[in-house]
């Protein structure tokens, strides 16, 4: 399937979900505290987005049974929210989608609550930074491959390992779309589709410390490091404007 060229009318049509995506993870990352539930947590950010005009593009996606993925206790990415109350130290991600008026938007952030351990920070510093670093470099005529290789290249030079078969992806009228966009390269990074203007993706670093199979746990979602500790994801929704990236989901 081709990469979908978006018109700017239509890119701006894609920033009104891509926006309320930012703010809604603004808003869990305000509330995330010692003590509230992630399930508390879930209604809070179905509510806001209701109230703002959007649909939690989540909830009832491959029967995904609520409106944000919340991912914590080793858990890297697709998290069901639960009703245990967060505590001091722990790790979360929060990966939110919206749709409004049959346009999609989608991003995540991975953060401490309250104090956490160094190592854990500095996994969430460079997931982050890795998409930060990327995004700047993007350019049209690029490979989307040479896009895993630059994800890739900043992960493992900080000591960590991409997720092995998870991937960023196309965004627009649909949640998910082409092209697929992993966090390290298969075969040459020169070869494959190329970044064009009005391309509209998502990137997403999911990272693992030391092995980076995945394990999928029995209730069909969650999804660890195969090495059981702390794996962390961060996520943009990104449009390609005027030969740039631009980020359409900043907390705001």
């Amino acid at each position: 399937m081709a990469i979908s060229i978006r018109k700017a009318s239509e890119i701006e049509k894609i920033k009104i979900p891509a926006k309320l995506v930012g703010q809604t993870l603004k808003l869990l990352r305000e509330n995330a505290k010692p003590g509230i539930t992630p399930i508390e947590l879930d209604k809070m950010a179905e509510d806001f987005i209701r109230s703002n005009g959007g649909r939690p593009a989540f909830k009832g996606l491959y029967d995904f049974p609520n409106s944000v993925c919340i991912s914590r206790n080793g858990v890297v990415i697709h998290g069901i929210p639960d009703d245990e109350p967060l505590k001091e130290g722990e790790i979360v991600g929060f990966d939110v989608g919206v749709e409004i008026n049959g346009w999609y938007g989608d991003a995540a952030i991975t953060m401490g609550i309250g104090a956490i351990d160094e190592k854990y920070q500095k996994m969430i510093d460079v997931s982050k930074e890795a998409l930060y670093h990327t995004i700047k470099n993007i350019k049209p005529g690029m490979r989307y491959k040479q896009i895993s290789k630059l994800l890739e290249d900043y992960i493992t030079s900080n000591g960590f390992v991409p997720l092995k078969g998870y991937s960023g992806h196309g965004i627009g009228r649909k949640p998910h779309e082409e092209p697929q966009i992993l966090n390290y390269v298969e075969g040459k990074p020169n070869q494959g589709e190329k970044v064009k203007n009005g391309h509209v993706f998502c990137l997403e670093p999911m990272i693992c410390q030391k092995c980076g199979e995945p394990v999928l746990a029995e209730n069909g979602w969650d999804v660890y490091c195969e090495d059981l500790e702390v794996g962390v994801h961060y996520e943009h929704q990104v449009a390609i404007l005027n030969n740039k990236a631009i980020i359409l989901t900043q907390e705001n």
